[in-house]
């Protein structure tokens, strides 16, 4: 019965482009979260300084907490820059925003101190998504060309430095 359910997943994964396309994102994303794994992990030149197996399932399980912790974090601010732009009725942008990934760690520093303890300070994510806004209204103000840039030699660039 088993081989039953195999085949008939096999013929359905060959004839369903929408199937294919459901798996390659599902172990994408998967791919994703192991790529995080490893970039957090990465500390100390990429040398783990452990010497009991305890130690390393520890060292292990801080850089899964600090992996979802980047992850929860995206995630928030995707949520509330969501709510937003469905508020403003910006639907497209809406749909943009529901298929970014918030496994993504481009603008996380890891290699510092992390310290756990309250401080007292909570981030202010209404703060941090009106800037976002006004970020990528900065870049998308800059990204309209008011001539052919292959006719008048401009280049436009953004903030990094990378020519667009």
């Amino acid at each position: 019965m088993r081989m039953i359910y195999r085949s008939l997943y096999l013929l359905n994964y060959v004839d369903s482009l929408r199937l294919r396309h459901n798996v390659q994102r599902a172990l994408n994303r998967g791919e994703s979260y192991h790529k995080l794994r490893r970039a957090v992990a990465y500390a100390n030149a990429g040398r783990i300084r452990v010497r009991t197996d305890l130690e390393q399932q520890i060292w292990s399980e801080c850089s899964r907490l600090l992996a979802n912790c980047v992850i929860h974090y995206n995630a928030s601010i995707l949520s509330e820059l969501l709510e937003r732009k469905e508020r403003q009725q910006d639907f497209q942008q809406a749909d943009q925003i529901k298929r970014v990934s918030p496994v993504s760690w481009k603008h996380v520093n890891f290699f510092g101190e992390y310290t756990f303890r309250d401080v007292g300070e909570v981030i202010d994510l209404q703060q941090l998504v009106d800037q976002l806004e006004r970020d990528v209204a900065a870049v998308h103000s800059r990204d309209r060309p008011t001539s052919h840039p292959v006719f008048d030699g401009n280049r436009r660039t953004v903030k990094d430095g990378m020519s667009l």
